[in-house]
């Protein structure tokens, strides 16, 4: 049986909280995204189970497919604050082809221990075969999970007060 699903963790110098806030704004979604799918979001950030926002995407990053410029609709389909986030796409594409993108989190000594995984054992029949699977190579979820680290740990070295010399 093939593999349809992976996963990759790092550790972030930032707390789960931190790294939360990030993945729950569509626009941090932008900012850390590795593929240069994502274009830009629109959106409130996310706050549980059914919340909704839009992704313009450019599928000419991946040159995989022929789409060029579309949009899709993330819909969030599990959500524990700080710990863990998880989605589909709904879009272009009907019907939705139904893989899973998310992320785990776990307090880690001075950060946390971050989780990001691809799921696409759930996908439409119609879609077996002739879209290639994973879309997103394991490869692309370890940059996404750097890009994550430098954009939350920056957030916290500027949150931090310079030390004052002794003079």
């Amino acid at each position: 049986m093939a593999v349809e699903r992976f996963e990759v963790s790092r550790q972030i110098a930032a707390s789960p909280a931190a790294v939360f806030e990030v993945l729950c704004d569509p626009r941090g979604h932008v900012a850390i995204d590795s593929s240069g799918m994502l274009q830009s979001a629109e959106g409130e950030a996310v706050t549980g189970v059914g919340s909704r926002f839009l992704v313009h995407m450019d599928r000419e990053s991946l040159n995989d497919l022929p789409m060029g410029k579309y949009d899709v609709t993330v819909v969030i389909t599990r959500f524990t604050q700080d710990t863990e986030i998880e989605w589909t796409i709904d879009g272009t594409i009907q019907p939705p082809i139904e893989h899973l993108y998310g992320y785990r989190l776990a307090p880690s000594g001075p950060g946390t221990v971050v989780t990001s995984y691809y799921d696409w054992s759930r996908i439409h029949e119609r879609y077996r075969g002739r879209v290639g699977f994973p879309i997103i190579p394991e490869a692309g979820l370890r940059a996404t999970l750097g890009i994550l680290a430098r954009t939350v740990e920056r957030a916290a070295i500027r949150a931090t007060p310079p030390k004052r010399s002794g003079r």
